[in-house]
């Protein structure tokens, strides 16, 4: 049985092309802002783009930041992108300030870049610091897409790749089944779709125990 990926939409998210991604690796994308509907999934993408303090204000108006918890809670995959991986954390500066959904510790902050034009837009290389399901079959210098200005600063055992624009920032992260990218998998390529095939494989036993 393939496993249902909930895409969760608060309406700040390029939502079809992660759907797309989503369909590509034989995966099943659900995309919802119905907390009851994403409660039934196998899995949760939680993508974004935008301001912080504004996509927090849309998730908890809509329910979904309890939603998101318990099924963090209950051991469901969860992978924030791009915006939706800062999310994840407990707070941020931006826009003077917002707390998070607190998944991950730590604070989004802006990009340290001294000299570089802000935010950073383009390919970068990850450097991996740790091995992880998520990045299962992604070799070290792998290339991904980014379009950031701000950067969470994960704990040592959070933190699972870098990748540099000036200084190195943190590019993916995760505690238990709780996983962040600060790039774009579904824009960056087969070493994205790689990543978010192995997502899929870490929803796939929940979905084979929902159809036991």
């Amino acid at each position: 049985m393939s496993p249902r990926i909930g895409i969760v939409n608060y309406g700040m998210g390029n939502l079809r092309s992660v759907e797309k991604a989503i369909e590509h690796i034989g995966a099943v994308p659900e995309i919802s802002g119905d907390p009851g509907l994403l409660a039934g999934t196998d899995g949760l993408v939680l993508p974004g783009v935008g301001a912080f303090p504004r996509a927090m204000e849309r998730i908890r108006e809509l329910g979904l930041d309890a939603m998101i918890a318990e099924r963090a809670e209950a051991g469901t995959p969860v992978l924030g992108v791009c915006l939706g991986m800062q999310l994840l954390f407990g707070s941020s500066t931006e826009n003077g300030g917002a707390e998070g959904l607190g998944l991950l510790e730590g604070e989004v902050t802006a990009l340290e870049a001294p000299g570089l034009k802000l935010p950073h837009i383009g390919w970068a290389k990850l450097s991996i610091e740790r091995d992880c399901a998520l990045t299962r079959g992604i070799a070290d210098g792998s290339a991904f897409y980014f379009v950031h200005g701000f950067a969470p600063q994960p704990t040592a055992e959070e933190l699972i790749a870098t990748a540099s624009y000036g200084p190195p920032f943190a590019a993916i992260v995760g505690r238990d089944r709780v996983f962040g990218a600060q790039f774009h998998p579904e824009k960056s390529s087969a070493a994205g779709l790689r990543m978010l095939a192995n997502f899929s494989a870490l929803c796939a036993p929940v979905a084979e125990g929902a159809g036991a």
